[in-house]
């Protein structure tokens, strides 16, 4: 899956289940000093460990567009995305959440709701499918919505590109949910080379 990131970007990856990430992508971990962007893995199952957290003032330090990725999102974990990118948000730094993840009935993570678009982007099935959002769906994601294009307006149009507004996303790596997500802010990067 190497067309997933731009040629030539350099991203850092940090925190556990970094290789999968990596081999999902398609990239090689680069040194944090040299690298384009940033992707802390946190899972939200185990938490943020303190060297994430050192590393995480590192790339702040030397201005690094990060990413916040969710792991470990299953049925069974009590922490779901929304609760883990608003722990994320208080040991780093505030974070934003672009999408916002649906469950099945069991609390099976399948699809996404793009804040938006209010788009449904679908991980039930091999193929990724997208569709409009119920009025239901567009009702329950409204205060969501508004913080997130409140703090877009905020922050400024280019504020990830100038490491100053933090994503977090969910993945999961059974069904990739996600994983394109990931990609469109890789596409976003600017790149030293």
């Amino acid at each position: 899956m190497t067309d997933l990131i731009p040629h030539g970007l350099k991203v850092h990856l940090v925190g556990q289940g970094r290789a999968d990430l990596a081999a999902a992508l398609g990239v090689t971990v680069e040194p944090l000093d040299s690298a384009d962007c940033a992707i802390f893995i946190v899972s939200a199952k185990d938490g943020i460990v303190r060297a994430d957290s050192d590393s995480w003032a590192t790339a702040r330090e030397l201005y690094i567009p990060s990413i916040v990725v969710i792991t470990d999102l299953t049925a069974e974990n009590e922490t779901d995305f929304e609760d883990m990118a608003a722990i994320a948000g208080r040991i780093l730094d505030p974070v934003v959440t672009p999408y916002l993840v649906l469950h099945l009935d069991d609390g099976t993570p399948i699809a996404l709701i793009d804040l938006i678009t209010q788009q449904i982007i679908d991980y039930s099935e091999a193929a990724i499918s997208i569709r409009e959002s119920d009025h239901e769906h567009q009702e329950v994601i409204a205060e969501f919505r508004d913080e997130y294009i409140e703090a877009l307006e905020a922050a400024g149009e280019d504020a990830f590109e100038n490491a100053l507004l933090y994503p977090a996303l969910p993945w999961i790596v059974g069904s990739k949910l996600g994983l394109a997500e990931i990609a469109l802010f890789l596409y976003r990067v600017p790149r030293s080379s």
